[in-house]
């Protein structure tokens, strides 16, 4: 099988050398699938996916698609109303699953890349932090299917795990400090011995499936 006709070798590299052309075949016809035969895939298009219909932030993994600067690499910030092949594999490179030769440095890039990709899902004001409100936001969209939780149970279990979050990357906070937010930084140390690499990854070989993000 041979890459297909849109793209160049510049974009065969921005996916991953490590990607075999068949996979991106694979990923062509897929695209083809969700636009319909269109050359860019729109929102709308992401309503057929069956496994994203279920998934409580389905919202956040679909506006990541369209996002600009921090996950499409271009220069202005902001979202795109539609992304042809190119950009869609840049995003779905985010997801691609570990390959078993890459050295420890490859490994450690491609960690980054993920928790990169994860941490802007949670910062959705692009401050560059994870607020206490946008962390309680991430949680009740994660906890919103559980019919027997409410908000006030969401809103502590948020609490906790930001208290957590600040007790791992500041250490014993006193009485009258008030922790910011989550840089990168502590969310590299909050994931530290979490098995990323395996968790966020994509099914190449489901076509009913696009992504798993947990």
């Amino acid at each position: 099988l041979g890459v297909p006709r849109e793209l160049d070798p510049p974009l065969t590299s921005v996916f991953s050398l490590t990607v075999t052309s068949e996979q991106i075949e694979h990923l062509h016809r897929r695209f083809k699938q969700l636009s319909q035969d269109q050359l860019t895939i729109r929102k709308e298009n992401f309503d057929s996916i069956p496994d994203l219909e279920f998934n409580p932030i389905r919202g956040k993994i679909v506006h990541a698609f369209f996002d600009k600067r921090r996950n499409l690499r271009q220069e202005s910030d902001g979202l795109v109303d539609e992304i042809n092949f190119e950009d869609f594999l840049t995003i779905m490179s985010y997801f691609r699953p570990i390959e078993m030769n890459m050295d420890e440095e490859q490994l450690d890039r491609f960690r980054k890349e993920k928790l990169k990709f994860l941490f802007h899902m949670y910062d959705s004001d692009h401050d560059g932090k994870i607020t206490l409100q946008e962390y309680r936001n991430v949680v009740e969209e994660l906890l919103s299917g559980n019919p027997h939780l409410e908000k006030e149970s969401a809103r502590s279990i948020a609490d906790g795990a930001m208290m957590e979050a600040a007790s791992i990357c500041v250490g014993q906070m006193g009485p009258d400090q008030v922790y910011e937010g989550i840089t990168f930084e502590d969310f590299l140390k909050m994931w530290q011995g979490i098995d990323i690499e395996t968790k966020m990854h994509v099914r190449f070989l489901n076509m009913e499936t696009i992504a798993h993000c947990y």
